[in-house]
Formats: C-alpha cells, structure tokens, sequence
C-alpha cells in the first residue's frame, strides 16, 4: 500500500495516542514472570502484539518478524523459562542484527543458546537450562535492549544479577525505563554509574501499571506543529509530566523549533509560537529513534542540521542513516553521513510530489509524513507504521493530513 498526501488544510483536533511500545514490551515480560500484574492502555502494535503472541503461545518453532525488541527480551525469558528447546527466528532483517552479546552475557550465567545459521545471529535454538546468578560485564555500547533483557529476568534469577556495563553507553533513557518498571512492582535495584545490581524477588503482591501514551509517536505531532504556521496548536492524550519515557526529550527539543509544550491534566497540547531557529546541533544517543523526525523538520523548515550519536541506527529495522541519506538526497540535499552523524544544509526549496521508501522502516514512514504539512508527497509501503502505530494514517487525516 501506498499513500499519497495532500498538502495539508490543518486543523486542530484531540488525539489519542497508543500505549508507550517499549513499557508495554517490558511490562508484558514481567507480566509472564509475575502473574499478578495488570496491564491498562498496553501498546496495539505489530511488535507487542508479536510479543504477546509468542508467550501466549505453546511451539517450539516461533518466527517474530521484524520485531527486534521481542527477540532480544524473548531470548532472555526463554533462557530461564523453557521447559524444551525454543527456536527462535524472524525476517531476513532479523537475521542480519546481531544478537552476540546478549547471548554471550546469558551463556555466561548457564544459558544453553545456539546458533542455527550464522554465529552472533538470529536465528537461535534455546534449551532448557540452570541460570545462575553472578557479576557480569557486558558491553553496553550497541543496543541498551541487551541490557534491557538482562535487567528482565534478573529478579528471577537465583541470587540475583549484577551487572557491570563497558564501553561507551547508548540509549541510556532505555535503561533507566526498565529499572524503574522493576521498582514499580517492587524490586530492588541498586544503581550506579556503570553498574547496576537487581536483586532476587520470587513474588510480588497485585499491581496494575497504566502505561503512558508513546512520546517517540507523539514526535510526529511535535514535527508537523513545528512545520505548521505560528498559533497553530493540537492536543495529545495519556502524556505524564514525569515520564519514565527517554523520548519525552522530544518537548525540549522542539522548543527549538518553536513549539511550546503545555500539560493539561492527562494531557498535552502543542502549539506552534515562534520561527527563528537556524540551524540545529544534537547529540542524540540518549535518544536516536528521534533522528529521523529530527532531519525531516530541519528540511521542512529549510534549516541546517546536524545530528550525532546516531551508531545504534545501523542495526535497526533498515540502516537508518543510509535510509535517510537516499531520500533526503531526492529533495536536493547534499547529505554527509558517517557511521554515527548526519549532516546537510538547508535548501532554499525543494520538490513535490518525492515518492519515499520506507525500507520496512515504521519511523521512515512517519516522519517524513509530516511534510504532508508543506507539500504533496508519497510514501512507499506505508502499512509499515503498524510496527508501532496502527491508527497513524487515521490519526493524520483527523488533523487535515490525508491520504490517497
């Protein structure tokens, strides 16, 4: 499917975004560890409902797709959970996303994990084995959702787990969302720079956990307010001041772009203030599934920009920074890339009408979306945002976004 947009006759509307994708994917991991969990507002999307299947499920064979995050998380529980060997698999892309040092670090503890094709790749047979708990190092410079995994299933492990974490760390944000879900329920982490000690707990009393709307989507509300003209404004549903989401980032960021961030009881409302930024200079390893929203506003605005701490992007659904490199190119950008940057200056103006490729890139697609907001554009296979979020298209065309 294709959809071709219109440029936009904005208007404002109340939306109501999905349930966060990264807690609900935690939350349901701990939910198969500790029954007495209850989930409200959890994520409808591809990759959680992937999750969700395969712990429902009973096979021994279960194909995940591109769902990377329930690879890794899957892999970990499997490790302590199976009762029989586990095969574990997804798309071609899956299988070219390394997967070595999660399954080093569990074989460390007395994991039972091989590989059935390349080594340091999915896919992988699991086999029922004794973990044990002891002091690991792990190096936490290529994906926080290694850790992630880890930090998971420590509370079940016998005598807990402490973790040391080399190199140079990523996605930060990610780690300190997991470690508070752990607390939540009732966990004891301790926490320090570079190390962090999760301690056995085998139950917990009942809890319901509300999980909040999904800051990294509500991005692309931030992107098309900054593109759209001064006292334009639009409301979002289910945001928490004091989120536990890395990508909440986002509200200071475009402030920069001059969108000002008011919160309103359960929600937030985005109004477009002011237009006086230039260019733009970020450092988003903390924060680098924000990249591509990042450079699709800079162009829209016709400002410079440049963008770093973007390594883990290589490994995502589709290289990201080449992706980015091939279709901001099609507007006239002269794009510099290097394995962790990106970088172009402004153009004075560019085509309409660009059909982008997605690359089975969810992110792809919504970001460059936003510039339905200045022109007509086509995105390529865009049933790719059910990765993360289903409603999208519809959620655009309540605004004045629509498609074709």
């Amino acid at each position: 499917m294709n959809s071709l947009l219109v440029k936009a006759n904005l208007k404002f509307n109340n939306i109501s975004i999905p349930g966060s994708k990264s807690e609900s994917n935690r939350l349901l991991i701990l939910k198969n560890l500790y029954e007495n969990i209850s989930i409200i507002n959890i994520s409808d999307c591809d990759d959680t409902r992937s999750l969700n299947n395969a712990l429902q499920g009973n096979k021994n064979s279960i194909n995940i797709g591109h769902a990377g995050t329930a690879m890794r998380f899957l892999t970990a529980l499997f490790s302590i959970k199976a009762s029989r060997t586990i095969e574990l698999t997804g798309s071609l892309r899956m299988k070219q996303r390394p997967i070595k040092i999660l399954v080093d670090s569990l074989r460390s503890i007395g994991a039972d994990i091989d590989y059935l094709e390349n080594d340091g790749y999915p896919p992988l047979s699991i086999n029922p084995s004794i973990i044990r708990g002891r002091e690991i190092h792990i190096d936490s410079s290529v994906s926080s959702q290694y850790i992630s995994s880890l930090l998971l299933i420590a509370p079940k492990i016998n005598g807990g787990l402490k973790i040391n974490l080399t190199g140079k760390e990523t996605s930060i944000p990610y780690i300190k969302m997991t470690v508070n879900l752990l607390e939540q329920i009732g966990v004891e982490v301790v926490s320090k720079k570079n190390y962090i000690h999760v301690k056995e707990l085998n139950s917990i009393s009942s809890k319901e956990i509300i999980v909040e709307s999904d800051w990294s989507s509500a991005s692309y509300f931030y992107s098309i307010v900054a593109l759209a003209p001064i006292g334009y404004k639009i409301s979002l549903n289910g945001f928490k001041k004091d989120s536990i989401q890395g990508d909440s980032r986002v509200k200071t960021i475009y402030e920069s772009f001059g969108v000002k961030t008011t919160f309103l009881n359960n929600k937030i409302v985005l109004e477009k203030v002011s237009v006086d930024q230039h260019s733009i200079l970020l450092d988003l390893s903390p924060n680098p599934d924000l990249a591509q929203t990042i450079c699709v506003t800079c162009l829209g605005l016709k400002i410079s920009c440049k963008l770093t701490g973007l390594h883990t992007l290589k490994i995502k659904e589709t290289d990201r920074i080449e992706a980015l490199q091939n279709e901001l190119s099609k507007f006239g950008v002269l794009v510099e890339a290097t394995t962790d940057s990106i970088m172009f200056n402004y153009v004075t103006d560019f085509c309409s009408g660009v059909k982008i490729r997605t690359y089975d890139d969810h992110r792809m697609a919504m970001a460059f979306a936003c510039l339905g907001v200045k022109t007509d554009i086509e995105i390529l296979n865009s049933e790719v945002v059910s990765k993360s979020y289903p409603s999208f298209w519809s959620d655009l065309s309540k605004i004045g976004i629509s498609s074709k």
